[in-house]
Formats: C-alpha cells, sequence, structure tokens
C-alpha cells in the first residue's frame, strides 16, 4: 500500500513565519464616508448653534448665546468640524496602512481630541453656561465624527480583521 504526501498545502520553509493577509484598503469608499461625515458634523454644529440661539431668545437670564452669538462664529465652528472630520479621515488612512490594530489608535487618538474640545470652551473666560453649552456641541459633534470615520474605515477595509 502506498502513501500519497500532498505538498501543495505545506509551505517549503517549515521555519516561514505565518502572516496574516493584509487588508485590501478601498481608499475612495474610505474618503467619500469621510467628506459624508463632514458634512454631517458641520450639521451637527449649525443644529448645535440654532438650538442655543433659540434657548438664548427663550431663556434671556441665561447667557447662552454668548459663545456663537454671531453668524461667523457659528460658519466657523462648521468649517472647523468639518476640517476636523477630514482630518480624522486622513488620520485612520494612514493608520489603516501603517499600524498594527488601527482602529484601536483611531479611537483613542480621536476620543482625547474630543474631551480637548469638549473641555476648551471652559478655558476662554465664557460664562459658565455658554462655555458649557459650546463644550456640548463639541461633544456631539466629536462623538459624531469618531463613529462615523470608524463605521467607514470598517466599510472600506476588506480582507481582514482590522479591530
Amino acid at each position: 500500500m502506498s502513501t500519497t504526501t500532498y505538498t501543495a498545502d505545506r509551505p517549503t520553509d517549515p521555519f516561514a513565519p505565518v502572516t496574516a493577509p493584509r487588508p485590501v484598503l478601498d481608499a475612495a469608499r474610505l474618503w467619500t464616508g469621510g467628506l459624508a461625515t463632514a458634512v454631517v458634523a458641520a450639521l451637527i454644529g449649525l443644529v448645535g448653534v440654532l438650538v442655543l440661539r433659540v434657548l438664548a431668545t427663550n431663556l434671556p437670564q441665561i447667557p447662552l448665546a454668548a459663545a456663537l452669538h454671531t453668524s461667523s462664529a457659528a460658519v466657523l465652528l462648521c468649517t472647523i468640524a468639518a476640517i476636523a472630520a477630514l482630518v480624522a479621515t486622513g488620520l485612520a488612512h494612514l493608520l489603516l496602512v501603517s499600524t498594527p490594530r488601527p482602529m484601536a489608535y483611531l479611537g483613542w487618538i480621536v476620543g482625547l481630541a474630543t474631551a480637548a474640545a469638549a473641555v476648551l470652551p471652559l478655558t476662554t473666560g465664557l460664562p459658565v453656561a455658554a462655555a458649557l453649552a459650546a463644550g456640548v456641541i463639541n461633544l456631539v459633534i466629536g462623538m459624531a465624527i469618531g463613529s462615523l470615520v470608524a463605521g467607514a474605515a470598517y466599510a472600506a477595509s476588506r480582507g481582514a480583521y482590522i479591530r
């Protein structure tokens, strides 16, 4: 009785390192998700400013609109929110092609940047109510950017588990 040996399933070098396949990144899908995130972030900023203005009109005893009273301040907030989403997308792209566990790093970086943006208005000398309101808007923008960019990164990565 003869024994058949199949060598096609075995590597030629038994000591060769076993490597996982690198994920394939669909950059177009990642960046279109990033652009959509930029629009969402800007719209969150706009809605936040509008809510503050309505509250300031109906509650004049609380200086809520002091942080974002002018239209130029609202435009600046929306622009910065959109730019932050694009920066987060670029960071996700860089991490996906260069680091192990890219989503863990992305989560920490976006989370810490969001925390800094939420606390920053408290250091500007604004009335406390206005600073808290601006901090809450920044927090919601950061949470949206983090979740949407991470979702776009997962959707744009194929072929391996990227955590």
